[in-house]
Order: structure tokens, then C-alpha cells, then sequence
């Protein structure tokens, strides 16, 4: 009886092991029917969405990160500001603090790996900012602030990333990813390169992502419905390629919007808002390179962001104008997708796991 029972604790232990409910919290514009963040958990094994409930009602928390910890929670605010939450343990959020984000138009918040920095980017200002992050999480007054508008244009800050002592930033309206590096005994950056790779015409360069090594970086341009491929050399950055998100017969308007890589760095995913399909492109570990072997619809309106689920077998996007989240299996030897469900959900426009 005694080994009856063991073996079954062990059982339940290892089902406990491979399938487990994460938490999933969602951002959303609250224009519409949505009062703020949004929590719920998603089952990795089975792919099931649990209840959708409200973390926090917060205006227009459009772009959300997580401290190193996950303790604490960042949102980026359309109206010019970030704020910081504490992570309840039922879900829950509670404010910290609420800042000035530097500019009009937040629409993207990033943590270092170390937790003490955040970078805000501003569409509508065009401009960047760091924000010291405090030993509670709670954020302080921009230290920093990157302006890279002109007289006449708008320099359109859209992501940001850090990678060890460096920080990326992408300026749809400058057409550059920008490099700065972390000034020697300081905690200022300064400007390394003004643009990491050569793109041509007006691609307008929105979201980006890295190798694990840093070695690689895929920039998916929103006016160019591409991704730009580049390669670390010893000077830089050089440009590999770019690839369209498309296929040749499609002709109406298209923006894209989010970009990610799977676990393993074998394939890439992009969204694509006007033919509302996420593309899928295999990658060459070797050299970096790309090739797009799929478009599948979002069964959506809008794909403004996605994420994969910490296991790597599911998909899941925001359609913002349909007002759905649609859940995708990975083929994880294929890297293709397959449509299973979707769940209603208010104004959603970003996901985080």
C-alpha cells in the first residue's frame, strides 16, 4: 500500500512538472472595453487560457516588461508615462509608482538584466528615456534622455533593448536601430552607432530581437513589411539581408508590428497587421539567414503583438481590432503553426509570460 502511494505522489509530481498554469498578463488600450491590465494563466501542456480577470485599472497600459525577478511589473502609457506594480501572489497588481516617461506617445518599456534600469520609448515625443529603478522595484525620475528628433521630422522611438553594457534603440522615423554604450565608471550611455545595420529607403524599423550570443539581431520594419537580418563583426553590426514578410501576390496595406525568436533560434516569427498573419521564417544558424515558410492567419484583426509560451509549443496573439487572443500550436520540428482557439478579449495589444 505504502509504495501504492508513493509511486503515486511521484506521478502526480512529475504531471505537476511537465504542466503547469503560468501567469499570462495582458496590456490593453482602454478606449473601448477595456479598464486596464489584465491576468490569467495558461496551462503549457494543455494550451488552455484559464479565466480572464482585471489585474489593475490603469489607462492604456500598451506595452508591459517584468523586473528580473518578476516581482515587479512596468507598463508604458500612451499619455507620457511608465509605471511600476508589485506582483500579488493571487495575480493581483498594486502600484508603486507612476512617472513621466520623457515623452508623448509610451508605447514600449524594457528592464535590464540586473533590474536597476528601464528604458521608455516615445512614439508620439520621438524620444527615449532611462529611468533609474529603485531596490523595491518602484521607478525614479528619467536620469537620461535620448533626443534624436530634427527641426523638421520626428525621430519616432519604438523599442528599446539592453545587452550587457549596451542599450538598442529602434527609431522608425530615423530608419536605425541605434547602439549606446555604458560610459566607462558611470551609469550614462553614449552614442556608439546611429544605425547598427544600412537599411535603404523608408523601412521604418519598429521591434527587434536578439541571439542569446548577441551575435544576431532581426529588425522587423513596419513600413517596409520586412525583417533585416544582421551579424556582429569586430566594427559593428553587418547588414545579412532583408526578407519580406509577404508573399509576392499580396497587394493591399500591411504594417508590421512584433517579432520573436523560438527558444531554440531555429526559426522567427513577425506579425503582419492588414493581411493578419503571423509570418514564419526558418533560420540558418550559420549564417544567419532566413527563409519564410509560412503565413498563417491570426483568425484576428490587427496582430499588434504575440508571444510564445514559456514551453515553446504555443503561440499566442493579440489582435487589437478584433478583440481576441488566438492560440497557435508550435510544430516544434517545423517551426509551423497550427490554428487551435481564441478567446475574447478587450482591446488587447500586448502579452507577457
Amino acid at each position: 500500500m505504502k509504495l501504492k502511494l508513493v509511486i503515486l505522489v511521484f506521478a502526480l509530481n512529475i504531471i505537476n512538472l511537465f504542466s503547469q498554469d503560468v501567469p499570462l498578463y495582458i496590456g490593453t488600450f482602454t478606449n473601448e472595453d477595456s479598464k486596464g491590465i489584465y491576468h490569467t494563466t495558461f496551462n503549457t501542456e494543455t494550451g488552455q487560457l484559464g479565466t480572464i480577470e482585471l489585474a489593475i485599472a490603469i489607462d492604456d497600459p500598451s506595452f508591459l516588461a517584468y523586473s528580473p525577478n518578476r516581482k515587479q511589473l512596468y507598463s508604458a502609457h500612451k499619455n507620457g508615462f511608465i509605471s511600476s506594480y508589485n506582483v500579488e501572489e493571487n495575480g493581483q497588481l498594486s502600484l508603486l509608482t507612476r512617472v513621466k516617461s520623457e515623452g508623448k506617445g509610451a508605447c514600449h518599456i524594457a528592464v535590464n538584466e540586473t533590474g536597476d534600469k528601464a528604458i521608455s520609448s516615445n512614439y508620439g515625443g520621438g524620444t527615449s528615456a532611462l529611468l533609474p529603478i529603485a531596490n523595491d522595484g518602484s521607478l525614479l525620475q528619467a536620469s537620461q534622455v535620448f533626443n534624436k528628433n530634427s527641426e523638421n521630422k520626428k525621430s519616432r522611438a519604438h523599442s528599446a533593448f539592453f545587452y550587457k553594457d549596451e542599450l538598442y534603440v529602434a527609431y522608425l522615423g530615423k530608419n536605425a536601430v541605434s547602439q549606446y554604450k555604458l560610459a566607462p565608471n558611470s551609469d550614462t550611455y553614449e552614442l556608439s552607432s546611429k544605425a547598427i545595420v544600412d537599411v535603404s529607403g523608408n523601412p521604418g524599423p519598429r521591434h527587434f530581437t536578439f541571439t542569446k550570443d548577441g551575435n544576431y539581431v532581426y529588425i522587423i520594419n513596419e513600413l517596409g513589411c520586412s525583417i533585416s537580418a544582421g551579424k556582429r563583426t569586430s566594427n559593428g553590426f553587418d547588414l545579412i539581408e532583408t526578407v519580406s514578410t509577404l508573399p509576392k501576390d499580396f497587394k493591399d496595406k500591411n504594417s508590421c508590428a512584433d517579432i520573436h525568436l523560438s527558444e531554440d533560434e531555429q526559426f522567427l516569427y513577425g506579425s503582419n497587421r492588414g493581411e493578419n498573419t503571423i509570418a514564419v521564417f526558418k533560420r540558418n544558424a550559420k549564417t544567419g539567414s532566413i527563409k519564410r515558410i509560412q503565413n498563417m492567419s491570426v483568425h484576428g484583426d490587427w496582430p499588434r503583438n504575440f508571444t510564445l509560451d514559456p514551453s515553446g509549443n504555443f503561440l499566442l496573439v493579440a489582435n487589437q481590432k478584433s478583440n481576441n487572443i488566438s492560440v497557435f500550436k508550435v510544430n516544434t520540428s517545423t517551426g509551423k503553426l497550427s490554428f487551435l482557439y481564441d478567446v475574447k478579449t478587450p482591446t488587447p495589444v500586448c502579452l507577457l509570460f
